[in-house]
């Protein structure tokens, strides 16, 4: 597939803002599966915007700005070729070691509810791979996926308590019942292209596991399936406070509005209706001519 995003970020202040700093998790990074043909990054007022790598090899771009400002919008776009591997993530360079994320995190803490969920979850099953199907299974069965009460700031057991969320959340909920099942797992934050889906007010969210022989896999519990080609994986962390797209700070600027729109398309099959449609259109220009001059 070739994946086109637009991904919008807008803050307004109920009054002039100075001393803007924002922290962009918005760039993926070439893999197996995955290569970015384009990709670029646009505030919409005057600062500096540089580029590092966080502690777990996410891309980060850092912007700065020290006039005051009303309003702050930043645009994400690109195109990222992708191709299937069954959710095997290959060609990735690891910064930490395997154990690193079987570390309890904010988000992601499994409460007795979540324990016990998980052990009846996996039953008897011993292999890791059919392990994360039955929690794969389990956790898209228990949490329904769908805007509900819950925010940036809710945690696995809040979630599962409500059995309602988003993708943050039931990736949450996934990663604290496999690390109480003592399997390394890490957050996924990203895109995912849906038919008919377009348009949404976030991203999306999804988990990798360690598996043996294999490395790690992806699995999206929000859709009950493995990571696809329709997968665009952007960053990484124990959980969302270390994959957020954008995290910022400032000094004044009263009240904060912040505003998400994501359009997520298929540019190639964009392309080939364009194409379909363009003999129609120049017949109907064609006919709009001889009436004209008719």
């Amino acid at each position: 597939m070739r994946i086109r995003v637009v991904h919008e970020t807008v803050y307004q202040y109920d009054s002039p803002a100075r001393g803007l700093i924002q922290m962009l998790r918005l760039t993926p990074r070439d893999h197996d599966g995955q290569h970015v043909r384009a990709w670029r990054i646009e505030p919409t007022v005057d600062g500096r915007l540089s580029r590092r790598e966080d502690g777990f090899g996410n891309v980060v771009h850092v912007f700065s700005a020290d006039c005051p400002e009303e309003t702050l919008t930043i645009r994400a776009t690109g195109e990222i070729e992708t191709s299937e591997t069954h959710g095997v993530m290959r060609g990735i360079s690891e910064w930490l070691p395997d154990p690193f994320y079987l570390r309890e995190s904010r988000f992601a803490v499994a409460d007795e509810a979540i324990r016990t969920f998980a052990d009846e979850a996996v039953g008897s099953a011993t292999n890791r791979l059919d392990q994360l199907h039955r929690l794969l299974a389990a956790v898209h069965q228990a949490v329904d996926y769908a805007p509900g009460p819950t925010g940036a700031a809710t945690t696995a057991a809040e979630a599962f308590a409500l059995r309602k969320g988003v993708g943050q959340d039931l990736a949450h909920v996934f990663i604290a019942a496999a690390r109480h099942l003592e399997i390394p797992v890490r957050y996924v934050s990203g895109y995912c292209w849906q038919p008919d889906m377009a348009d949404r007010e976030a991203g999306h969210a999804w988990v990798e596991a360690r598996v043996p022989d294999l490395g790690w896999v992806g699995f999206d519990p929000a859709h009950g399936i493995a990571v696809t080609e329709a997968h665009l994986r952007v960053a990484i962390g124990l959980d969302y406070l270390d994959a957020a797209p954008v995290r910022g700070s400032r000094t004044g600027g009263g009240t904060e509005t912040m505003t998400v729109r994501v359009r997520v398309d298929d540019a190639r099959a964009q392309a080939q209706a364009q194409q379909a449609q363009a003999p129609q259109k120049a017949k109907d220009q064609a006919q709009d001519q001889v009436q004209a001059q008719g």
